[in-house]
C-alpha cells in the first residue's frame, strides 16, 4: 500500500511519502513514490504516487519522456515548457489516462486492479504554489482555501491531525510537524505503509526545492517528533477522567 500527503499553505508546499509497495504478505518491496523536475528560479515540481504501480511508472517514464525530448529542441510540450500549473496538471492527467487506455482491460481480466492517483504539487514563475489531486481517469480537483491538503493510499490513520491543524495560514514548521506526525500515525497501524520516507519542501516564490531527501529508520527529526507525539498521547490520555459505571 502507500501513504503520501501533499500541503498546500500560503508559506509554500510539503509533500511527504512512504516508499512500500506490498502485493502480498510475502511480496514487500521498496519503490520511491516521489518525483520532482526543476528548473531552479523558474519553477519547480512534485509528483507523488499511490495504486498500480506498473500504471504508475509508465505515467512518470511518460513525463520524463517528454521533458527530454523537449529539452533536447523538440517541438514537445512538457512539465517544464508548459505554461501554468494546471496545464501540467492537465499533461499528468493524459498521462494518466492513456495509460488507462492501454492496459486497464487486460489488467483486470487477469484479477489485478488498474486504479491509481497522483498528486501534483508545484509552482511556476509569476504563479502561486498550487496542489492537484489527480484520479485514474485523467480528471482532477486543485486544493483550495477549505481544502489545504490532500492524501493519497492509506489516509485514514493520518488525516485526523491534518483536520485539526493544517489551514492555508499554518506556518512551515508547524506543517511539517503534522505532515510528520500524519506518516507517524499511519506507519504504527499500517504494517503495509513503511519507512524509508521521501520529503520535498518548496517556499512560495523561490521556485527551487529548499528540502528534497530521503529519510531513514534513524533520521533524527522525524524520530524525535514521533517519540513526542507518543508522549503526549499518553499523557493526554492519562489526564482524561476515569470513567467508574
Amino acid at each position: 500500500m502507500t501513504y503520501c500527503v501533499g500541503l498546500r499553505l500560503n508559506a509554500g508546499l510539503v509533500m511527504l511519502s512512504d516508499t512500500r509497495t506490498n502485493a502480498g504478505l510475502d511480496n514487500i518491496s521498496r519503490f520511491g513514490k516521489m518525483f520532482t523536475w526543476e528548473r531552479p528560479g523558474e519553477r519547480a515540481l512534485c509528483l507523488m504516487t499511490a495504486g498500480n504501480l506498473s500504471i504508475t511508472q509508465g505515467v512518470v517514464t511518460a513525463l520524463n519522456e517528454a521533458c527530454a525530448r523537449a529539452e533536447a529542441g523538440e517541438d514537445v510540450e512538457s512539465l517544464l515548457t508548459c505554461s501554468t500549473m494546471f496545464r501540467a496538471a492537465q499533461l499528468v492527467g493524459d498521462a494518466m489516462a492513456a495509460q488507462q487506455k492501454r492496459y486497464r482491460e487486460q489488467l483486470e481480466e487477469t484479477g489485478a486492479r488498474a486504479g491509481a492517483t497522483l498528486i501534483l504539487g508545484g509552482q511556476r514563475k509569476g504563479g502561486r504554489p498550487r496542489l492537484f489531486l489527480i484520479y485514474e481517469a485523467g480528471n482532477f480537483i486543485e486544493a483550495t482555501e477549505d481544502t489545504a491538503f490532500f492524501q493519497i493510499g492509506e489516509h485514514k490513520y493520518g488525516k485526523p491531525i491534518l483536520d485539526r491543524v493544517i489551514t492555508p495560514e499554518t506556518p512551515m514548521p508547524q506543517a511539517l510537524k503534522a505532515a510528520f506526525v500524519s506518516m507517524d500515525s499511519t506507519l504504527r497501524s499500517n504494517l503495509s505503509v513503511g519507512m524509508p520516507l521521501d520529503l520535498a519542501v518548496l517556499p512560495a516564490g523561490e521556485l527551487r526545492f529548499s528540502v528534497r531527501r530521503r529519510m531513514e529508520q534513524d533520521d533524527p527529526e522525524f524520530q524525535k517528533v514521533s517519540g513526542a507525539w507518543s508522549d503526549s498521547l499518553k499523557a493526554a490520555f492519562s489526564s482524561v477522567p476515569e470513567i467508574v459505571l
